[in-house]
């Protein structure tokens, strides 16, 4: 019967054998693609995706290649519970096998949740500054803040994968739609020289005193793409004009609309907590006579005003801080070490790694155990 196929199929050991080595040859395929590619871009491209695809350099079109990791994984996963579910039979004695093999379903299942819910940011700290949000640093966002009320600013946010779209966004709280251009994954935005010709690249704000220079990605570790974005707002009664937006200009643009003012900026996603860290000092030792660093820790005063938690906390290296459901790492520090940069991390997946290796553990204790019980007594009988 064909289901009784497919389901040999899945469950055989062959299949077992073929996952295994496509996985190592995918491991090698990301490995050397991070040299192009870059780490970040590697990990999205080979194994955060169902499948690898290629196309032509300037070409507008992909083809899938190769299995990527999520696909091979989600086959892994299939293929160890269906193998468990034809060659299973209840007995005691096997007990370990089963705690074995629950240890790599929960190992496999948790990769995948740690992929999907994970986030991961930074916090940087002047000393003396609080901030109550962090900042995902390989992502922007298009901020557009209202400051007509002087006590109070109203901010909406476009992150960059509405941008990449390069459409229309209406926001309800927003006189005017946000119409996308252009945008620059990566792109310099410098002076526009004296003697250019040819029409700026926007009319409103900075864009007549501007040049945008589209770049190409970036791919070393301790550096990243600048995405710029040409927008234009309009009004029911017509067009406002366009704006440049990129990181590369540092002051807000102002726009009004009727009595309403509005500023437009292109920041790092921020990612806002209904608490507050404040650096109180940052410290970094020396060994005794020489420059090699011996520790970096930063004092951190902890406000929260949702349970009145108002609490001093010393973050170091292997000490972090674990709050709210985030963990804060001793990450960097700023040159002239008056600033710390904090590794913020949510994970809500982050203890499945721990119990799926427990229950492998114990699962091949018990298993070894069974039959060196069996073995010991076989051994006296006879």
């Amino acid at each position: 019967m064909p289901l009784e196929r497919l389901f040999r199929f899945f469950s055989s050991l062959r299949l077992t054998v073929a996952l295994l080595i496509l996985a190592m040859v995918l491991v090698f395929l990301g490995t050397l693609g991070q040299v192009s590619m870059g780490l970040y871009r590697a990990q999205n491209e080979f194994f955060r995706s169902f499948f690898v695809y290629w196309g032509p350099p300037g070409a507008g079109w992909r083809v899938p290649v190769f299995p990527g990791g999520y696909l091979l994984g989600a086959l892994m996963l299939i293929n160890l519970v269906a193998a468990h579910w034809r060659y299973f039979r209840p007995d005691w004695r096997k007990s370990g096998i089963v705690l074995i093999h629950a240890g790599l379903v929960l190992l496999l299942l948790g990769q995948f949740a740690t992929d999907l819910l994970s986030v991961e940011s930074t916090l940087h700290l002047r000393e003396g500054e609080a901030k109550n949000y962090s900042e995902v640093d390989r992502r922007v966002e298009l901020a557009i803040t209202e400051i007509t009320d002087p006590a109070h600013d109203r901010v909406v946010a476009i992150p960059q994968a509405v941008l990449q779209r390069q459409g229309e966004v209406r926001v309800t709280d927003l006189p005017f739609t946000v119409r996308v251009l252009r945008f620059y994954p990566n792109a310099m935005v410098s002076a526009r020289p004296a003697g250019a010709t040819g029409p700026p690249p926007a009319t409103q704000g900075f864009g007549p005193q501007v040049q945008l220079t589209p770049l190409p990605h970036v791919t070393e570790m301790n550096k990243r793409d600048v995405p710029a974005a040409i927008v234009e707002l309009v009004v029911p009664s017509g067009s406002l004009g366009t704006w440049v937006v990129s990181e590369y200009i540092g002051q807000p643009q102002t726009v009004t609309v009727g009595n309403r003012t509005f500023t437009l900026a292109m920041r790092l996603q921020r990612i806002y907590k209904p608490w507050t860290i404040k650096l109180l000092d940052f410290r970094h030792d020396r060994y005794p006579g020489t420059d090699i660093p011996k520790n970096f820790s930063s004092r951190i005063l902890l406000t929260d005003p949702r349970n009145g938690t108002e609490r001093e906390v010393l973050i170091y290296m292997n000490n972090p801080l674990r709050y709210g459901g985030e963990t804060y790492y001793q990450a960097s520090y700023d040159p002239d070490e008056g600033g710390t940069v904090l590794q913020v991390v949510r994970n809500p997946s982050w203890l499945t790694p721990y119990v799926a290796c427990a229950l492998v553990t114990v699962g091949l204790v018990l298993q070894f155990s069974i039959h060196l019980f069996r073995f010991t007594t076989r051994s006296a009988s006879s």
